[in-house]
């Protein structure tokens, strides 16, 4: 089967997620955003292209069920209900609504996949989650494809690294896997880190402005392995949790 990683969105050609189990990665901050707040039991994400639509989508819901969430240049979006900071979807706020989430870079990479047999949200919170479930695919021959959001069209440190974690995963069936050249480049680079995620981060670009810009405590959220052991589903516009509620 073929495992490939795609360095950014722009990378994909038309048809090149048609059949696939596509995971998509942005660890700083979407991903692990979306898997936090479904471990709290939000009811679902709906991803959004723009805050306007954000505003827009709201209006549908009783004010009571939903929370408007987002960031524009790292920073909560004004009037929203609340920024993409993982740590404040908390189970007191989010349990039991739906999330109407805009950001620059994990929203819209989620909304420009067609045609892919399932896709997955992946971050380092669910890496276990989402593993089994790519390993699984493997098993049954089925290509997977690895998306990472970047940062504005450009590669990112943090969401190759994490996908070098997924695609070390996935090579240990033992079977034959072939891969493309990033997805042999992401997993270098998981090896050279290990398990020291802080200093990914540290060596990021996102992550150091994510720092000064005061998150320093976002990235320790983010860093934090298997917290979250969720595999969030996007399908029909919408991110649920796979479980017995909602199975493929």
């Amino acid at each position: 089967m073929k495992l490939d990683v795609y360095l950014s969105p722009g990378e994909l050609s038309l048809g090149d997620a048609v059949g696939r189990v596509v995971a998509v990665i942005d660890v700083l901050r979407a991903s692990t955003t979306i898997a936090v707040a479904l471990d709290n039991g939000a009811r679902t994400v709906a991803p959004v292209e723009s805050a306007d639509d954000a505003i827009t989508r709201a209006k549908a819901f009783d004010r009571s069920e939903v929370i408007i969430a987002g960031e524009k240049k790292m920073l909560p979006v004004p009037g929203f209900d609340l920024g993409n900071s993982p740590a404040s979807f908390s189970a007191d706020v989010v349990a039991g609504r739906t999330i109407l989430l805009s950001t620059t870079n994990g929203t819209r990479a989620l909304i420009g996949l067609q045609g892919a047999r399932d896709i997955v949200v992946a971050a380092y919170v669910n890496h276990s989650a989402v593993a089994a479930m790519l390993r699984a695919a493997a098993r049954a021959n089925t290509d997977v494809a690895i998306v990472c959001a970047g940062d504005e069209g450009h590669f990112s440190l943090e969401d190759a690294a994490c996908a070098g974690r997924y695609v070390r995963s996935v090579s240990q069936l033992g079977r034959s896997v072939v891969c493309n050249d990033a997805a042999n480049a992401c997993e270098l680079i998981d090896k050279k880190y290990g398990d020291n995620i802080a200093k990914i981060f540290r060596d990021s670009s996102h992550g150091k402005a994510l720092a000064q810009a005061g998150f320093e405590e976002d990235l320790v959220t983010c860093a934090a392995v298997d917290s979250h052991p969720v595999v969030p589903i996007y399908q029909d516009r919408q991110i649920t949790r796979l479980g017995p509620d909602r199975e493929r």
